[in-house]
């Protein structure tokens, strides 16, 4: 954290843009503090409130077209290769690979928008976006919005509080353990189904 406030405060905008690309491909750099800092240093100095949340949206997008490209990169045939080589052992079909193909076509625009506020969730939805090729023109709109909503509420909130801009992280830690504790759920459940299927 100290070397990415010390790029932020000197190169302001620049740095901000930088940072926040480096913390979407590398999640152990948490946003829920890089976000709040900059929006104190609004309160300090030059940055503006539009401006930083500008900046910090230009770096998550680039940060989520590069794991776009990751996803592209791998493909779709490697994913359906390693399902018809070890799909049993993961209880996972080709069919249940395309099934997700078609519902990603359906709703993948909304699963990029919300999963851009959900801690690390933002970095990873989009590689399964480049593995289906979603349209990129969506993928960045969506990616953009959704990125700048989370953005403008952190870099917000770090501007409200001032100089207690690190209270911040302690909510939004609340916020994740809860989100965790829902998609491990979801996932319990999930497999529960498919075992109970299969024994039927």
């Amino acid at each position: 954290m100290d070397w990415t406030t010390r790029i932020m405060e000197a190169f302001g905008y620049p740095g901000i843009v930088l940072v926040v690309l480096i913390e979407n491909l590398f999640p152990p750099i948490p946003s829920e503090i890089v976000l709040p800092f900059t929006g104190f240093m609004t309160t300090q100095g030059s940055l503006t409130l539009f401006g930083v949340v500008l900046a910090a949206t230009v770096g998550s997008v680039l940060g989520a077209v590069a794991l776009y490209g990751v996803g592209l990169w791998f493909g779709r045939d490697r994913i359906y290769w390693i399902v018809r080589r070890y799909g049993r052992w993961l209880t996972v079909t080709e069919a249940d690979v395309q099934r997700t193909e078609d519902w990603f076509e359906r709703y993948g625009m909304w699963t990029v928008f919300f999963c851009r506020m959900v801690p690390i969730m933002r970095s990873l939805i989009s590689i399964p976006a480049g593995l289906v090729r979603m349209n990129m023109g969506l993928f960045v709109v969506y990616t953009a919005i959704g990125s700048a909503v989370w953005n403008l509420v952190l870099v917000g909130l770090g501007a409200a509080l001032g100089a207690t801009w690190d209270r911040v992280s302690h909510w939004v830690s609340i916020y994740q353990d809860v989100v965790i504790a829902v998609l491990l759920l979801a996932a319990a459940a999930f497999l529960l189904y498919r075992l109970l299927r299969r024994r039927k």
